[in-house]
């Protein structure tokens, strides 16, 4: 084993529904990765761990055979171990998709592993893989302390309004509101408008647009998150790969009577079944269905919904705002589809939302028209870097 090139480093693991992605970086600034990479499509075929080191700058893939996210873990824990970078591991950082009232960043004792098992009915497609994770760490590796920082939190002081749910009130006594997600990705986009100067990050009008295998937007007006389309939980609001979104409440009792299904049939449909995949019976890969919209109306419904939904949100964030300044699109779909973008933007010249068509096909960080009133945005995110920065604050190293 070669010995470690840096004396101290932390590490972050942000586990998806059907990925894990990871970074090392060091504790001093600049906070730049060593190490980064991702194991994507646990469960499936082609299975593999891409990563990059900053030792060589090359991208690395290895296949793998996962059948679950247990195996997944297990290999990714071992593999970490064996790399020379493991030893100068001093503190370790999870992203947890659920809060409900958890705000900051916890340090993971036993009260808090008991704590996140007691919410993750809340979100049983995430919490119950993040924890097996958390544990397995702990078990493997007690000496490193944990850090769980809560997806959740960015949109903790959302106005009452907004996180009101229109059932008996003794529920909300309850913790049963909307809470919204994806608030490290929606955090990393805002510190990067203050960075560029955009004034609206401070004082103005935004959406973001966090577009990818699991998809929201959210509304901010002076930095404050004002209200997004997530609910209570990551299944609801826009049409997602295999989420549904806002589905009428009705329904489930329908399909309960109509078609014998069971709670915990719809909770499975609901979550894997459904949005692009659900529509298109044939993929849940917006790329993949865009390949094929031409000689396939299924896959061409599938990706018209998925536009059409969004477009829904701008507008009516636009009216929760009262304008828009700056719109921002960032996740797998939003900063690297030019043709959803445009799809998206296209009708909404009303609002000041004017694409400039050669910026956009190019990807570039500005892609909005001067006509156009609204500085129209590509960010890539980076929840890891927030992680990192998270854990650094938290952890005296």
């Amino acid at each position: 084993m070669r010995k470690p090139e840096f004396v101290s480093a932390i590490l972050v693991i942000n586990a998806g529904s059907s990925s894990i992605k990871f970074a090392l970086y060091p504790t001093a600034e600049p906070l730049v990765s060593i190490l980064r990479g991702r194991i994507s499509r646990i469960g499936l075929s082609g299975s593999n761990l891409q990563f990059k080191s900053s030792r060589d700058n090359e991208n690395k893939t290895l296949a793998l055979k996962l059948v679950d996210r247990g195996s997944a873990g297990t290999f990714l824990i071992d593999w970490l171990t064996e790399q020379d970078y493991f030893a100068s591991i001093r503190a370790l950082g999870h992203r947890v998709v659920h809060g409900m009232s958890h705000i900051l960043p916890e340090l993971v004792t036993e009260q808090v592993v008991e704590e996140l098992r007691r919410i993750s009915p809340c979100d049983p497609e995430h919490m119950p893989r993040e924890i097996e994770l958390i544990e397995a760490f702990r078990q493997r590796h007690p000496e490193i302390p944990q850090i769980v920082c809560f997806d959740t939190a960015f949109h903790a002081k959302m106005p009452r309004v907004a996180k009101l749910l229109a059932i008996p009130r003794r529920f909300a006594d309850k913790g049963i509101q909307r809470y919204g997600f994806h608030g490290l990705s929606y955090a990393y986009l805002m510190e990067e408008l203050r960075r560029l100067a955009d004034p609206a990050a401070a004082k103005g009008c935004v959406i973001l647009a966090h577009l990818g295998s699991g998809a929201s937007l959210a509304a901010v007006r002076d930095g404050q998150s004002i209200d997004t389309s997530m609910g209570f939980t990551p299944a609801s609001g826009l049409p997602m790969s295999s989420r549904s979104g806002d589905l009428d409440p009705g329904l489930m009792s329908y399909l309960v009577n109509s078609e014998h299904m069971s709670p915990s049939q719809f909770h499975h449909m609901i979550n894997s079944e459904s949005g692009l995949l659900g529509i298109s019976e044939t993929s849940d890969d917006m790329q993949d269905l865009l390949d094929k919209e031409a000689s396939d109306i299924r896959c061409a419904e599938a990706v018209a919904l998925f536009c059409y939904q969004v477009k829904k949100w701008i507008g009516a964030f636009a009216a929760a705002l009262g304008g828009i300044d700056t719109l921002v699109f960032t996740g797998g779909i939003g900063a690297n589809s030019p043709v959803i973008r445009s799809r998206i933007c296209e009708g909404l010249a009303f609002l000041g939302v004017e694409l400039e068509d050669s910026c956009n096909e190019k990807g570039e960080p500005i892609i909005s028209s001067s006509a156009g009133r609204v500085m129209i945005r590509i960010v890539h995110t980076d929840e890891e870097l927030m992680l990192a920065r998270a854990l650094i604050d938290e952890i005296s190293i």
